[in-house]
């Protein structure tokens, strides 16, 4: 605000409003907006809003009006002495000068308020900001925590997944085995030599066979895998006279051999 300004403002806390039209002046040098100045001075005994000064005398609160016109400018001082003219205006210029300083005083103070707040604003951010820093990093060494233990998790899956499928190979060969030891009971059986005698498998302690959720084909109710008469997945002719060279006592010798290297136990049934 500078001297060169035309409006002053309402000294009223709640309002600071730039002045218009008509305005309330006090002998404390504080100038209110009609509204405020209206309600405030019409009780009695009559106290500034601004200084809370008493204002008892009959000037102690004058309303003015802030663009006269011009007959009253013409009119106001006129067959005043030049010394009275003058005292005026310094009173005048005085209560102007006072005005300045006020406001100028009052956005000095509202300025570092506001300043002060900022910095209380800005500490609090930078410490909710901090902890967000830290709880980001943690969440990060978590999340790479977790990739090594999904790595070690993806290996040893890789590996049970190896090893079910050599187990699964190991049984192939020897339900192969089991087949063409079948063949031979069988070709046997039809020669004269009297009813095969047919195997079984018996699960291990598990009461499974490896890589197998449901009971195999054939399996009994007490978990004995006992072997029944198929035809299907049998070995060709020249591999199933590979084991008629050798007599069902060899036979039943190696199937015993081959099922329990396996986990598995050979059953007559």
């Amino acid at each position: 605000m500078s001297l060169g300004d035309d409006a002053l403002v309402c000294n009223f806390s709640r309002c600071r409003a730039r002045l218009s039209g008509f305005a309330w002046v006090t002998a404390c040098s504080h100038v209110f907006c009609d509204q405020h100045g209206s309600g405030e001075f019409s009780r009695s005994p009559a106290l500034c809003p601004a200084c809370r000064s008493a204002l008892a005398g009959k000037l102690d609160i004058v309303r003015t009006q802030l663009c006269p016109s011009e007959e009253y400018k013409a009119m106001v001082l006129a067959g005043l002495k030049p010394e009275l003219v003058l005292d005026i205006a310094a009173r005048a210029l005085a209560f102007w000068t006072y005005q300045i300083h006020q406001e100028r005083m009052y956005q000095e103070y509202s300025y570092n308020k506001a300043e002060g707040r900022l910095r209380q604003m800005e500490k609090v951010y930078t410490q909710q900001i901090q902890g967000k820093d830290l709880e980001v990093s943690n969440s990060r060494g978590e999340v790479s925590t977790l990739k090594k233990l999904l790595e070690e998790y993806k290996t040893k899956y890789g590996e049970i997944c190896e090893k079910l499928l050599e187990r699964n190979r190991q049984y192939q060969r020897l339900q192969g085995l089991y087949d063409s030891l079948r063949l031979r009971s069988m070709a046997l059986a039809g020669e004269g030599e009297g009813p095969a005698a047919g195997y079984g498998l018996t699960a291990g302690p598990s009461g499974k066979f490896p890589g197998a959720e449901s009971p195999p084909r054939g399996a009994t109710a007490g978990g004995d895998f006992c072997f029944r008469p198929s035809f299907f997945g049998s070995p060709g002719p020249e591999r199933a006279g590979n084991f008629f060279n050798f007599s069902p006592a060899e036979e039943r010798d190696q199937l015993a051999a081959a099922a329990t290297g396996h986990g598995f136990t050979l059953k007559r049934v």
